[in-house]
This record gives structure tokens, C-alpha cells and sequence, in this order.
């Protein structure tokens, strides 16, 4: 997924850490450095929106209890594995 711009930041390196900086687990520099990529590329904005949607679906679906650490890695590696199957499948 690009917008085919050059970006400081690219976008596998964005997306490989959107999570990450949707739960708010990145440095403040790494931050601002995704923050910057999704003001100028709208594939990368519009696939954090989705992630933002799903995680708030997720919350919404799910107890107070936090899931196990198994199974929140598993969930994570899978979701990674689908982005990088659509990624292949639209380029």
C-alpha cells in the first residue's frame, strides 16, 4: 500500500507499526514520525481509520477483561498476515 510518493518514513515501515502506535506503545519521535506519514499519505490514513474501527469494534465486543498474552500475539500475527496477503493482492 502506497500512495506512490516518497515519504520520510515508508509505508511498510507505518504499517508494520500501526498497532503500536494505535495502543499508544511507541516513543514520542516514532509518533510523530507516523503521525507526519498519515497527514500525507491517504492509503496509510485510510487503513489506520480501518484499524481504529476494528479495534474499537473489538472493545466494544469484548469484556473488561484483558485476553491473554497467547492469544492477543496470535490475533496480532494473523491480522498482520491478512495485510500483508491484501497488500500483495492490490498492488
Amino acid at each position: 500500500m502506497s500512495c506512490g510518493r516518497p515519504h520520510e518514513t515508508p509505508c511498510d515501515e507505518v504499517l508494520a507499526r500501526l498497532y503500536d502506535f494505535l495502543d499508544s506503545e511507541v516513543d514520542t519521535a516514532t509518533s510523530e514520525q507516523i503521525q507526519q506519514h498519515l497527514e500525507e499519505c491517504a492509503p496509510c490514513l485510510a487503513q489506520a481509520a480501518l484499524d481504529r474501527m476494528v479495534k474499537s469494534l473489538v472493545a466494544r465486543s469484548c469484556c473488561s477483561e484483558p485476553a491473554p498474552e497467547q492469544v492477543r500475539l496470535r490475533v496480532v500475527q494473523r491480522i498482520s498476515e491478512v495485510r500483508i496477503t491484501y497488500r500483495y493482492q492490490s498492488d
